[in-house]
């Protein structure tokens, strides 16, 4: 082994902090939550989510975002299985990353990769250069719904405070 004698002292960092797991209530807002959705098919309930970002102040130009979803949805669905579809898009039309939840009247066709319809849609958009928070969104809302019992309460809520506060129970 080879010594170290005469060399600079090694600096040993201090270990990364271990950040806060991503909230979705940080992100997600009471007023873009949705329970009917009115669209039954997945480019009216895109629609219908990014219009909901726009009505709360959260999007700059809405024909932008929705373009921005509907061509990522246009290269491989985001039906992820479970009831779930999560539609999301990079943009210059919001400044931060945004979020909206809606539950549709009936299942929705997203062409999910279980082949099963869609019964929770979340829709997220953020700026092209915020890679980070958008990925831990994805990963989060994925995992919600592997866990059978917030699934199922998930799937069962009747009104959008139902959902959000299932939401909002699980991470407190």
């Amino acid at each position: 082994m080879p010594s170290l004698a005469g060399r600079d002292k090694i600096t040993v960092l201090p270990p990364c902090p271990i950040g806060v797991p991503m909230k979705l209530t940080d992100v997600l807002k009471p007023n873009c939550v949705k329970v009917p959705l009115a669209g039954g098919d997945s480019t009216a309930v895109i629609e219908e989510l990014v219009e909901l970002l726009a009505s709360a102040g959260l999007l700059g130009n809405r024909r932008l975002v929705l373009q921005a979803v509907l061509e990522r949805e246009a290269r491989r669905s985001t039906g992820i299985g479970h009831g779930l579809a999560i539609p999301h898009g990079k943009t210059t039309e919001c400044d931060r990353l945004v979020i909206a939840i809606g539950k549709p009247a009936q299942p929705i066709d997203f062409d999910a990769i279980d082949g099963k319809p869609v019964s929770l849609i979340a829709l997220l958009a953020s700026p092209l250069d915020q890679t980070g928070p958008h990925i831990q969104a994805l990963a989060r809302i994925s995992r919600l719904m592997t866990i059978d019992s917030v699934r199922s309460a998930m799937l069962q809520a009747r009104t959008a405070d139902e959902l959000y506060r299932v939401i909002a129970n699980h991470e407190s």
